[in-house]
């Protein structure tokens, strides 16, 4: 990724893990204020010329402490943000975890 992102922002990375019998547990960091505002406008623009995702997500570029990938947030239940998931592999690239504040970017 070349070009500057349009959103930066530092958030904690946490962990929500699902009640029994459920196994396993996901990472997340919460993108909120003027970064949801602009995720949420890309995936209105995007449903309107026909790209809908599942569950309201929106494809997003992105970086966690500087390591780059690609994911779908999801729009935050009760809430006006959206939850971006950190997977495993960024986590460790990125030397983050639980509880960890990190910089996020976003290209929205």
């Amino acid at each position: 990724m070349t070009d500057e992102p349009t959103h930066r922002f530092d958030t904690e990375l946490w962990r929500w893990t699902p009640d029994p019998p459920a196994k396993g547990s996901w990472h997340f960091v919460t993108i909120s204020g003027d970064a949801a505002d602009a995720v949420r406008a890309l995936g209105f623009e995007r449903r309107a010329l026909g790209g809908a995702r599942g569950f309201g997500a929106v494809r997003l570029r992105v970086s966690v402490e500087g390591v780059a990938f690609e994911t779908s947030a999801f729009p935050q239940s009760g809430g006006d943000g959206y939850l971006l998931p950190v997977k495993a592999e960024v986590r460790k690239r990125a030397g983050a975890a639980e509880g960890d504040v990190v910089t996020v970017a976003i290209w929205a």
